[in-house]
């Protein structure tokens, strides 16, 4: 078992609310890892907030995207490894000690992998995720569980050679998960609601 040095990186635009939820949950798993909390231009009380769970915030002065914002993070965390997670309530801070169990196995990135319909947004994102995953799954030869979930844990040295490829609006995920794949990088998949 290796020792996982992380730290939690969690775009948020006009998340205020949600935080006063997800912070409080996520908070006593950590063991001393620090909390980013990327405020990517909000209205509301965002920043204070988070500042005020004892995350850290780091603040856009207006909205550049989810990208820009996980780009901003995850240069701003200094660890071997992040955690990015959405700031809305939708992944569950409980699943990180097995996302850090499957890396543990030798993997490069490990992305929580939504299953069935409950897990999607709507019957259309269902089936067109389930579409990209199989174009994505066939183009590297490997199975993808999941191309789009935001909730994941990387290897910030490897994330960061690969930081100029990533867009600044909301596909993020899918570009580094295949680019981490061309690579050659292990990316494994842990199933989460």
């Amino acid at each position: 078992m290796i020792l996982v040095v992380f730290s939690v990186v969690m775009p948020a635009k006009n998340e205020a609310e949600n935080l006063k939820d997800v912070l409080p949950c996520l908070m006593p798993i950590l063991r001393g890892a620090r909390v980013l909390v990327v405020d990517d231009g909000s209205s509301d009380d965002t920043a204070n907030v988070a500042r005020g769970h004892g995350a850290e915030a780091v603040v856009q002065p207006f909205s550049k995207g989810n990208g820009a914002a996980i780009k901003r993070g995850v240069l701003a965390a200094r660890s071997e490894y992040v955690v990015f997670m959405d700031a809305d309530g939708q992944h569950d801070p409980a699943d990180i000690p097995r996302l850090i169990a499957k890396l543990e196995e030798g993997y490069d990135m490990v992305v929580g992998a939504r299953s069935g319909l409950s897990s999607q947004a709507s019957i259309f994102r269902w089936g067109a995720n389930g579409f990209y995953n199989r174009l994505a799954s066939w183009m590297v030869g490997q199975k993808i569980d999941d191309l789009t979930s935001g909730f994941r844990i990387v290897n910030r040295k490897k994330f960061l050679s690969f930081l100029y490829l990533l867009p600044n609006g909301f596909s993020y995920p899918t570009t580094s998960t295949m680019a981490f794949l061309r690579a050659g990088y292990s990316v494994g998949f842990v199933p989460i609601n």
